[in-house]
């Protein structure tokens, strides 16, 4: 696997990031490499990774686990990354239960197949994303028609700015998807 910084090996790791690396193999059938990558640093990974889970497995809110892994779908092709594309957009089409999602929504979610409640939250968090800076009342507006509320912007403008971290450094060590990406949510998985 072609990557700027070599995964360091899996024994070698502390205990804690192993188990948990062991545990998403054996649910997944193999190991993301951005489990690997950031492991290289464990301080880094913990930080990482706890923050990630605050944000993607957090049961409060409106927005559900495929409108989650949206945003970070939509944001991440604007960031041009390549991994996050390809994981995200895997794990998008087995929340939505539709094959073609993730890639409508990563070339043009405004053509994507998707409700009119998502593409409003896309549209907020790509500005999110491309010009923060010019976020304004009427950007809350467009959320709040669409039944969000000011928690739920926060959600999408946190998982928008914490991918953008993930985007750039998944770019910056040139970190590639793993094969078994670009197959899931697409056909029946193998058991």
């Amino acid at each position: 696997m072609s990557t700027r910084y070599p995964f360091p090996d899996l024994n070698s790791l502390p205990q804690d990031i192993r188990e948990r690396i062991l545990q998403v193999q054996e649910k997944a059938g193999f190991i993301p490499n951005v489990f690997l990558a950031f492991a290289r640093r464990p301080a880094e990974w913990h930080a990482f990774f706890a923050y990630h889970d605050a944000l993607m497995l957090r049961e409060e809110g409106s927005l559900t686990k495929g409108d989650r892994e949206m945003i970070v779908t939509a944001t991440s092709a604007a960031n041009q990354c390549l991994y996050c594309v390809v994981a995200h957009g895997a794990i998008l089409r087995i929340y939505e239960k539709k094959p073609f999602v993730a890639d409508q929504v990563a070339v043009n979610y405004h053509k994507a197949d998707i409700t009119p409640r998502q593409r409003a939250m896309l549209d907020f968090a790509m500005k999110v994303c491309q010009s923060a800076h010019a976020l304004g009342e009427a950007d809350f507006a467009a959320l709040q028609a669409h039944g969000f509320d000011d928690e739920d912007a926060w959600d999408i403008a946190a998982i928008t700015a914490f991918f953008g971290l993930s985007n750039r450094m998944a770019s910056f060590a040139d970190m590639q998807p793993n094969p078994e990406f670009y197959l899931m949510g697409r056909i029946p998985r193998q058991k």
